[in-house]
């Protein structure tokens, strides 16, 4: 496990120790600028956080660190860097990064589906949803990926919502961050169990423990 990994996860965890401002990820977001102060800025700021562009503490107040981390985010995702969150910012930032309650449901989602299996297996189920949630094939929100109708085995059978341990949380950090051990995988399966004609006639791009991977 890579140390900056650990070091952003325990950073997280001790902010979250403190009382955080309600999650803005459905909510319509304003346009965001320097000397804005709201939820949505932290908001902005957690994501950033996340994905490595901001390293400032989470305090929901748009200075220059945020305006600083904003362009280097717009500058990486082909949008001008004007360091303003508008519409098209907002958008990349969704599809690219979660919130904090979004990340909550990435690690339960993990630990659920692939507690028994490698690190590299969890971040790549982790890495799935990020697909999915990236693809137009997919609903464009974690929502609306983790609870699509017979999705995941876990949320059928009620295992999602048991308590993720530090290691979802960790492969989770890794998968939002763009570690994809899958080879942009859609799909994963257990070739044990799995009785579907469809996912088996789905090419194939890696077997990880006791998934296959497949677009």
């Amino acid at each position: 496990m890579k140390k900056w990994t650990i070091a952003l996860f325990c950073a997280c965890m001790f902010l979250f120790s403190f009382a955080a401002p309600p999650d803005h990820a459905s909510a319509a977001a304003a346009t965001l600028k320097q000397g804005s102060a709201s939820g949505d800025v932290w908001d902005v700021q957690y994501r950033l956080k996340v994905l490595g562009y901001y390293e400032q503490p989470l305090d929901g107040k748009y200075g220059a660190n945020t305006t600083s981390a904003v362009r280097r985010f717009q500058q990486n995702y082909g949008l001008p860097a004007d360091g303003i969150v508008g519409d098209r910012t907002w958008a990349m930032l969704k599809k690219f990064s979660l919130s904090q309650t979004e990340m909550d449901m990435m690690a339960r989602i993990i630990y659920s589906e692939a507690r028994g299996e490698s690190y590299t297996g969890q971040v790549a189920v982790g890495a799935v949803v990020m697909n999915r949630i990236q693809s137009s094939l997919f609903p464009n929100t974690i929502q609306g990926v983790i609870f699509q109708s017979r999705a995941f085995t876990a949320v059928d059978d009620g295992q999602y919502w048991l308590t993720p341990n530090r290691t979802a949380y960790l492969a989770a950090f890794d998968a939002v961050r763009g570690w994809d051990p899958t080879g942009n995988a859609l799909y994963y399966f257990n070739p044990d169990t799995a009785t579907s004609a469809w996912i088996w006639s789905r090419p194939q791009t890696v077997q990880i423990g006791k998934h296959i991977f497949a677009k």
